[in-house]
């Protein structure tokens, strides 16, 4: 492995660029960028290397990394309307949340990226943004037919059967406004390895010499000069402090959580909350930590019969979409299906969890509510607060859409071929009916599909709550870029994945033009 220091490194260097995280979208642009053997790159990743650890290349075992040592396990902030006990898990690994999620692989609707573009991310519409789906790395595939299980082909079935929705086979062959299938996921059938950011697109290529990663190293402040970026302070897991700088850019690709706090501890940030907590303003950004958006779904538990057929890709291999309003440019309500009973949040309420058991989660596509990340306190070891104001938007949209999905999943469940697996409902319960009773049980069993996103939003020159423009550079500084889930204007109705490797790829482009045209320029 080139240059690999897997405690950081030794002493302070320079780089031509210097990514922070080496995660989902940061692996992508670390990958592109070091094809130029001219070209020097680090990767500053907080976690280990994820090679040689079947713990995290298997993709059937993603649930045992949730809150172990792979995971920075963010709380949520009291949700009166909502779980203040969810935990939003963040990976402290090389390929980040792509070597810790399920992998499944949508590529956003073009409603989607239009819907950036309206917002002010000029050059993100969707006909901009198709052909980067195209050149990803990642395996993606459908659910292979050996882990396709029986009682989830018979949910695909119900689905079509009770909703009249299409069967679809392989979700991202067109677009689609409903329809029940099995998932594309970026993986490799024949041995359940994951194809992460990581294993696509470093992987391969750990033997370049202009590849460098430093691992186990934490970033925890941005360097600047004036308003040009200059580096990143690291902190190693001997806990030497470092200086990493980077002759040409920056890029902060550290997540919707963990990208504004390095900004907020850098003095990047709203003027007023930076200086209560006595942190120097460098430079006044009101919008870092605004817009946080996230997937929150609820759950809906059946006992079965008896024992589940084994096989499985990774326990949640198929899904319905439904659009109840035929105006909506796209669906708005989901369901992963899951071939487990899912009860972490319904015990809580007294429920017991069965013995054997399935799972619908009813998801809002297109949440309405916004939330707010903040620092609480100046030292950077301190979690920022994760306030998402989960079911707070004005005309409980977000909340109806769960009562909604109980109902829909409710008469799922009904239909063959599924109805002959199931024994009972176990939550909420057949006796809760109401339109009052299903909203308070969905909000309160509700969970997170770990799709943080938002809190560093892209937009036009004059929106004054973007924090970065559509050449992904922050407003206001020079030599530095975001490239993670962080700038989403919106969120997609989809799993984001595939959109935050998309969004690498642009960067990655971005900074290539930008190269091509400084070269020129020195001639």
């Amino acid at each position: 492995m080139a240059s690999t220091a897997e405690n950081g490194p030794e002493h302070d260097a320079a780089y031509d660029y210097v990514v922070v995280g080496g995660g989902t979208a940061g692996s992508v642009i670390a990958s592109r960028l070091t094809e130029n053997p001219d070209i020097s790159v680090a990767v500053i990743e907080g976690g280990p290397s994820d090679a040689d650890r079947p713990d995290v290349l298997t993709l059937r075992r993603w649930m045992g990394l949730l809150g172990g040592e792979l995971d920075y396990d963010y709380p949520t902030t009291e949700q009166p309307r909502g779980n203040s006990h969810i935990r939003h898990s963040r990976a402290r690994v090389l390929g980040g949340c792509s070597s810790h999620n399920t992998l499944i692989a949508f590529k956003p609707l073009p409603s989607d990226w239009d819907e950036w573009a309206a917002a002010g991310a000029e050059g993100w519409d969707a006909a901009a943004m198709d052909p980067y789906f195209g050149r990803l790395r990642n395996n993606v595939v459908p659910v292979d037919e050996r882990d396709r299980n029986a009682i989830a082909r018979d949910f695909v079935d119900a689905a079509r059967d009770a909703l009249g929705v299409p069967r679809v086979e392989g979700f991202n062959r067109k677009p689609f406004h409903e329809g029940a299938g099995f998932f594309d996921l970026a993986y490799h059938p024949e041995d359940n390895k994951r194809s992460s950011a990581s294993v696509a697109y470093l992987h391969p290529f750990l033997d370049r010499p202009n590849l460098h990663l430093l691992l186990e190293t934490w970033a925890y402040r941005l360097e600047l000069d004036g308003t040009r970026a200059t580096g990143v302070r690291v902190r190693t897991a001997d806990g030497a402090e470092r200086l990493v700088e980077a002759r040409r850019e920056v890029l902060v690709c550290a997540g919707a959580v963990d990208t504004p706090r390095l900004l907020l501890h850098s003095g990047i940030g709203p003027r007023a909350d930076l200086e209560k907590l006595g942190i120097p303003v460098v430079h006044d950004l009101p919008g870092v930590g605004e817009n946080l958006l996230d997937h929150p779904e609820s759950v809906i538990v059946w006992e079965t019969e008896g024992p589940i057929p084994e096989n499985s890709a990774m326990d949640s291999d198929a899904g319905l979409f439904v659009r109840r309003d035929p105006a909506a440019e796209g669906p708005d309500l989901m369901f992963h299906f899951y071939q487990i009973p899912f009860t972490d949040n319904p015990e809580r309420l007294g429920y017991e969890r069965p013995e054997h058991g399935v799972s619908m989660t009813p998801n809002i596509p297109k949440p309405r509510s916004r939330g707010r990340l903040y620092l609480t306190s100046a030292d950077p070891e301190v979690k920022p607060a994760l306030d998402f104001r989960y079911f707070t938007d004005e005309d409980d949209y977000d909340g109806r859409t769960l009562v909604d999905g109980i109902r829909i999943a409710r008469r799922v469940a009904a239909a063959e071929p599924l109805a002959h697996w199931l024994k009972r409902e176990v939550a909420p319960g057949p006796e809760i009916t109401s339109d009052e009773e299903l909203s308070e049980y969905a909000r309160k069993c509700a969970h997170t599909v770990y799709h943080p996103a938002g809190t560093c939003r892209m937009g036009a020159a004059t929106d004054e709550q973007a924090v970065v423009d559509p050449e992904l550079r922050i407003r206001g500084l020079e030599g530095i870029r975001i490239a993670d889930a962080s700038v989403f204007p919106t969120m997609p109705a989809v799993n984001p994945m595939i959109g935050v490797l998309m969004v690498g790829e642009k960067c990655a482009e971005l900074l290539t033009g930008a190269t091509t045209d400084e070269e020129g320029l020195n001639r």
